[in-house]
C-alpha cells in the first residue's frame, strides 16, 4: 500500500491509517496478521500519542527518545517519569527501511516531490515500488 500525505506535515497522523491497513503474511496458511509484533521507527514517531497508540495495541515500540524529549523529561526530576523501553539491538534492523526509502528516492521527481497533485505522485510511487519489485521475481520459483 502506497499512502502520500501532506507534504508539509509530518507522518504521526498518517500512522492510524496506516495501522488500520496493515497486513502481515504469515509463513504458513491463513489470513494475513493485522498486528505486527513491533514497529521500528525513527526520532520523529516518538511522540506520547504514538507510543500509547502502539501500547493500545498490544505493538511493540522500538523507537529512541529524541534528546529533546530526553531533556526535557530529565529537567523534570522525579515527575518526568521512566525513559521509554529501547531494544538497541532491534532497532539496528531499522537500516533495511532506510534503505528501502534511500532505493526509492534514487528517482529525482520521487526525492524532491515536483509532482504538486498527490494522484501524480502517489502513482510515481507505486511505480518505483513495482519496479524495484520487478527483478526481485526473478530470484523466486
Amino acid at each position: 500500500m502506497v499512502l502520500v500525505g501532506a507534504g508539509q506535515a509530518h507522518d504521526g497522523p498518517v500512522l492510524e491509517h496506516l495501522l488500520a491497513h496493515l497486513k502481515v503474511q504469515r509463513r504458513g496458511p491463513g489470513r494475513p496478521r493485522t498486528r505486527p509484533d513491533r514497529l521500528r521507527a525513527d526520532k520523529a514517531y516518538s511522540s506520547r500519542a504514538t507510543r500509547q497508540r502502539l501500547r493500545r495495541r498490544g505493538i511493540v515500540a522500538v523507537i529512541p527518545e529524541p534528546s529533546d524529549q530526553i531533556r526535557h523529561r530529565k529537567r523534570r526530576g522525579t515527575q518526568g517519569g521512566r525513559p521509554p523501553a529501547l531494544d538497541t539491538e532491534d532497532y539496528k534492523g531499522r537500516n533495511v527501511v532506510e534503505r528501502g526509502f534511500n532505493a526509492t528516492k534514487q528517482w529525482r521527481g520521487l526525492a524532491t516531490r515536483y509532482d504538486k497533485l498527490a494522484l501524480v505522485y502517489r502513482g510515481a510511487a507505486v511505480l518505483r515500488a513495482i519496479t524495484l519489485w520487478l527483478p526481485h521475481l526473478s530470484d523466486t520459483p
